[in-house]
């Protein structure tokens, strides 16, 4: 009988995966990591809290608030705990008794399946959407900041004063148009080479090394920065974290209570991680954004360009283009794009018309960091 079987282990702390070997004993499991590290997890400390199912990945938990994670694919891990350590394993899913769960399971699928249905895609979005428009400002920026501390930390920032400030000036340039706006705006540049920029609840936006080498010039950054301020002002990644993160993140948001920041803030960068926006959400971005560069008086085809050239660049390369592929359908924006910038009228001044460009590439460089992902 099988007694050592491979599976991936969480920490609790980050949201990356280890491979490790579980090792089934009489009174407990034990873990060994790639790197040779060992851990030991007792019978009673262990919770399991997925894979009562045929097909179900097996999910063993370990400790409170965020806890520690075994994941292991082979359901037959279950059966050869039963049979390894059988006073002890009564707390575990037993396989061999599967087929009476299977058919009381499939009773109750069919009594639920249209409440369900309706629940998930009517009652959840129209409630994150109904919490989220209404959550203080103040939660926001709390969210936003601990999602921030796990996915941007200090030591990660490239924070040369002098090459920080023309992109800080843009903000400024944009967020001028939003008089009324009760958030406070912050951007951050990430020395990390992948191509992404994202929007956190609460008005930080952040900004990747990869990405903005990739700019041209600072309208093209410009119609990234406006299509992330836009997420903020609609509060579009404060919906996604409400309507996708646990119940108790929803809890919080309404009840405008704190919780606890480093559990919110990792449960915020993991959802925040994964998830991607609505298409329809992408378009209102979009068109918000376009509306906000006309209204700074800068040039709204720098958006386009920035894509255009993303496109063209990155042909047989996917991943490469990490911030298109997490921004569908470019062919379809791109069009939509020059649309909108079509119909604009006037003559937008040249933005930042006395700096060099190509100088705030070198903006990670200056401070030294060496983050890789």
């Amino acid at each position: 009988m099988t007694t050592q079987w491979e599976g991936h282990y969480l920490d609790g702390r980050t949201a990356a995966r280890q491979r490790v070997a579980i090792r089934l004993m009489r009174s407990g499991l034990e873990i060994i990591t790639e790197k040779g590290a060992t851990a030991w997890w007792p019978y009673p400390g262990i919770r399991q809290t997925q894979g009562s199912y045929a097909g179900e990945e097996v999910r063993l938990e370990r400790g409170a608030e965020i806890p520690e994670v075994l994941l292991v694919s082979d359901a037959a891990f279950l059966t050869a705990l039963h049979r390894i350590a059988p006073e002890l394993a009564t707390r575990f899913h037993n396989p061999t008794r599967r087929w009476m769960r299977a058919k009381l399971t499939i009773l109750a699928a069919i009594a639920v399946i249209g409440i369900t249905t309706v629940l998930y895609f009517w009652g959840i979005p129209a409630m994150a959407g109904l919490v989220a428009s209404r959550v203080p400002v103040s939660w926001e920026e709390q969210l936003g900041q601990s999602v921030i501390e796990q996915l941007a930390p200090p030591s990660a920032q490239c924070t040369d004063p002098v090459r920080i400030q023309p992109i800080k000036e843009i903000v400024t340039t944009l967020t001028n148009t939003l008089p009324n706006s009760p958030y406070t705006f912050r951007v951050m540049v990430v020395d990390n080479p992948a191509m992404n920029a994202f929007a956190a609840p609460g008005g930080y936006i952040v900004v990747f090394r990869g990405l903005l080498e990739r700019t041209q010039t600072a309208e093209e950054l410009a119609g990234v920065l406006a299509h992330e301020l836009q997420h903020v002002v609609k509060r579009h990644a404060t919906r996604m974290l409400i309507q996708h993160a646990s119940t108790g993140l929803l809890f919080a948001a309404l009840t405008g209570g704190g919780g606890d920041p480093a559990a919110i803030g990792l449960e915020g960068a993991r959802t925040l991680g994964i998830l991607r926006y609505s298409r329809r959400h992408e378009e209102a971005a979009d068109a918000e954004g376009v509306q906000m560069l006309v209204a700074a008086g800068i040039d709204p085809k720098g958006m386009i360009t920035f894509f255009e050239t993303l496109a063209e660049e990155g042909k047989g390369m996917p991943e490469f283009l990490k911030y298109v592929s997490t921004h569908p359908s470019t062919a379809d924006r791109i069009t939509r794009l020059q649309s909108l910038a079509a119909q604009v009228e006037g003559n937008p001044v040249k933005l930042l018309p006395d700096y060099d460009w190509e100088d705030v590439h070198q903006i990670c460089q200056a401070t030294g960091t060496q983050l890789r992902p």
